[in-house]
């Protein structure tokens, strides 16, 4: 809440904070549209275990219950069509290998349905509501033998044989030999076939509207590991049997789904390959595959989620969800620091558009009922992580959109600002958007230090969506302020794509007219002004130290520092090309050089902490080193934070006491430079 002169006498925001969050995610309204099942994630302090549980909430707000319970991970709740049955993901029989589970929803016990050894990554019930489609992947074979032989699983793994550019993912590690496949489950008895094989990953099974068949994507080009926007949508009989392709434009298609009638298809996907900064795209296509119409282009909208915070409610990628009628296409847009869902007209040969939820804010997830009469999904506004919703589409009531859940209380007695929304000019005249955070008990009489905050992505926006670090910061006495610079997501495909294959040109350059307006703000203290960010924020961060000394204290997260070493270190592999439009380090040296913030470092001399995780396969730990040891030659005080069996996105869904640890350290540099 807002409370600026009586903040002082309010609790402040504390990074152990992060152990009280609550955090809903996957709602999915019944097919009657009455009730809505979602998950809850906490976090248990003594063991840092996180629980997932499921919740139920009445679509009228009148009654909100938990619904299961333990100690597990419940995860992906899905009504039967006919809303008597939930089935979910639950690893409450091993703690290493989830299986689908089936639970009535008038009460009763969970059971497991399936016995498989491999993981899950998304399931559907077909329309009659007598099977599942997953897609699933196997535990590699040599796996399994180890887990026969005691000795052998005590020992580990002896060696990795590696054979394609794809080997490793964040968050995930080295990837098994096993490829992603389509699997049917029967309801009744859970057993399990394997409709397609080989070594092709086949993602996002969908069920025609008839039962009869299955849609699913897969990259199927000769070197999928380097041609990466090369994937295809293709058709396969639900009893299994010979898949064909759904032929249409070329070109990486994602979130595929059936019209009602069965005789439409429609998905996401890019103009061009090898361009990641262009909007996600909606098509639509006839059955056969001819004549895929850019239904959304005219509108410059990218159409998945892209919007960064730390304390996340709902990151799926939200599917196009058609109207009961077949004429409209529910997406969700990215726009100008929001995310909203909007319904395109999918026939139309006019482009017509209806904003359903809108405002500051980010919606996440979303999911309809089977009439599409009402709509449930995450929202997560300036002053709250994220809340459960309800919308009655096509009404005007006051109470047509309802919040279902409070799921952290206590935020209501922490003092907090709200941000304060601020367009600038760029150098060049270019309008930007930014927010400022002031501190609880602001005096405007006072000079504050300040935490320039600087996003990731690149192609990512910071926006209307509460952020418990810059919060903490605040709480601390810091003015905090972060932008969209060009580069980021939200604002149109051409600002988003100007600074493809040259990083560090123009986006510096926005970044330092953001912290000149800052600076010249009355109550700013120029001479106390210190900058962070990771990953792409990291690159930024980096950059800056090299090219100017007016903050006084730097840290670096999650580093981008060296493209000739970055390349073929990450996860990314070719995808680097395809996101920065850098190209490969033996086709261009100079370029890749040029973007390379190392290349600029001996010119550093700012205090800089360093902060990387140990398992980061997006940005490897060495590009973090680099710069580690650099400082260090040049006599710059420097410092190296590591955080053991971390990811990429530890600031996000890191174990709790090391995203402490990581705010804590990072608040404690920034005291000794800046206070």
């Amino acid at each position: 809440m807002t409370d600026n002169q009586a903040g002082a006498t309010r609790p402040l925001v504390t990074a152990d904070d992060l152990y009280l969050f609550h955090t809903p995610s996957d709602p999915q309204i019944s097919p009657d549209g009455t009730q809505v099942v979602f998950c809850v994630q906490r976090v248990e302090r003594p063991t840092e275990k996180k629980v997932t549980n499921l919740w139920l909430a009445d679509s009228d707000g009148r009654r909100l219950r938990q619904f299961t319970h333990g100690k597990w991970a419940d995860t992906q709740p899905r009504w039967s069509p006919d809303g008597r049955t939930l089935a979910f993901v639950s690893n409450r029989g091993s703690e290493e290998q989830a299986q689908l589970h089936l639970l009535p929803v008038d009460g009763g016990e969970a059971r497991p349905l399936t016995d498989l050894k491999g993981s899950f990554a998304g399931f559907e019930w077909s329309p009659d509501g007598t099977k599942l489609v997953c897609q699933f992947r196997l535990k590699d074979a040599d796996a399994l033998e180890r887990e026969k032989d005691e000795a052998k699983k005590k020992l580990g793994v002896s060696y990795r044989h590696i054979t394609r550019a794809d080997y490793k993912f964040d968050g995930a590690g080295y990837l098994p030999r096993e490829r992603w496949h389509v699997w049917v489950i029967d309801a009744a008895t859970g057993e399990a076939t394997q409709l397609t094989e080989g070594d092709h990953d086949e993602t996002e099974p969908r069920w025609s509207p008839d039962g009869q068949s299955i849609l699913f994507s897969s990259n199927r080009s000769e070197r999928p590991d380097m041609e990466l926007d090369e994937t295809e949508l293709y058709l396969i009989p639900a009893g299994g049997g010979e898949m064909r392709q759904f032929v249409t434009r070329p070109g990486r298609k994602f979130g595929a789904t059936f019209s009602p009638d069965g005789q439409h298809v429609a998905y996401f996907g890019r103009r061009q390959p090898g361009r990641w900064y262009q909007n996600a795209t909606l098509y639509v296509a006839p059955l056969d595959g001819s004549g895929a119409r850019d239904v959304s282009g005219p509108l410059d909208l990218h159409l998945v989620p892209a919007t960064t915070g730390d304390v996340v409610g709902d990151a799926a990628p939200a599917l196009p969800v058609w109207s009961a009628d077949g004429r409209r296409v529910f997406c969700l847009a990215t726009v100008r620091g929001n995310q909203s869902i909007v319904a395109l007209d999918a026939l139309a040969p006019e482009l017509a558009v209806e904003w359903i939820v809108a405002g500051r804010g980010v919606a996440g997830g979303y999911t309809f009922d089977r009439m599409r009469a009402r709509l449930a999904f995450i929202w997560s506004p300036p002053d709250d992580p994220a809340q459960v919703c309800v919308r009655d589409l096509g009404s005007d009531a006051p109470d047509a959109t309802r919040t279902l859940t409070a799921l952290n209380p206590w935020l209501a007695e922490v003092a907090t600002n709200a941000p304060e929304e601020v367009w600038f000019k760029a150098a060049d005249g270019y309008e930007l958007h930014g927010w400022i955070l002031k501190p609880p008990g602001f005096d405007p009489s006072q000079k504050y230090p300040s935490i320039l905050q600087i996003h990731g992505g690149p192609q990512m926006q910071y926006g209307n969506f509460f952020t418990h670090e810059f919060h903490q910061q605040a709480a601390a006495g810091y003015v905090v302020y972060w932008s969209n610079p060009r580069g980021s997501q939200g604002y149109g495909e051409n600002h988003a794509g100007a600074i493809y294959g040259q990083w560090g040109t123009v986006d510096y350059d926005d970044v330092m007219a953001w912290a000149d307006y800052v600076e010249k703000l009355p109550y700013i203290d120029p001479e106390r002004m210190g900058v962070t960010g990771g990953s792409y924020g990291g690159y930024m961060t980096t950059l800056i130290i090299g090219r100017t000394h007016r903050f006084k204290a730097a840290v670096a997260q999650r580093v981008v520092s060296n493209f000739l070493s970055f390349y073929g270190s990450s996860d990314l592999n070719a995808g680097l090309e395809h996101l920065a439009g850098t190209p490969a380090p033996w086709d261009d040296v100079t370029a890749c050089w040029a973007q390379s913030p190392i290349s600029a470092i001996g010119n550093a001399k700012t205090p800089t902490l360093i902060i990387h995780s140990e398992n980061d396969y997006r940005c490897d730990q060495e590009q973090g080193e680099q710069v580690f040891i650099a400082l260090r030659r040049l006599g710059v005080d420097t410092e190296l934070l590591l955080l053991p069996g971390e990811s990429h996105g530890v600031s996000r869904g890191g174990r709790t006491d090391r995203r402490v640890a990581r705010l804590e350290y990072m608040l404690g540099w920034f005291e000794k430079y800046l206070k």
